[in-house]
């Protein structure tokens, strides 16, 4: 006979801080003022977002140019989502901090 879970219980999963690891590749070219911004960018999302739920891998094209292609990297700064699924590539500076969260999967639609 299984036990039926309390509505307590329920509420007190839903309450526990989602445990999904992020995996980030955010690809660059040198330390161009653009590139910089993009590291800057995305560290400061994910400390405040994914604190300690998030693995960031910085690459330089230049540096290795073979990441970049199998990845079919076209424009850099370039982030990309390898992990949770689905598989997103963001373009640019990652300013826009919604739009980097929807990206992410961190936020809804509305």
């Amino acid at each position: 006979m299984r036990r039926r879970s309390t509505r307590a219980e329920f509420e007190a999963v839903l309450s526990k801080p989602p445990t999904t690891r992020h995996v980030l590749r955010l690809y660059v070219v040198g330390m161009t003022p653009k590139s910089t911004r993009a590291i800057t960018n995305i560290k400061a999302i994910c400390e405040q977002y994914l604190r300690g739920r998030y693995d960031l891998e910085v690459i330089d094209v230049y540096q290795q140019p073979k990441l970049a292609q199998g990845e079919q990297i076209l424009a850099v700064p370039a982030l990309v989502k390898k992990l949770p699924l689905p598989l997103r590539t963001l373009v640019g500076d990652l300013s826009n901090t919604e739009r980097v969260l929807l990206g992410l999967d961190l936020r809804r639609r509305k």
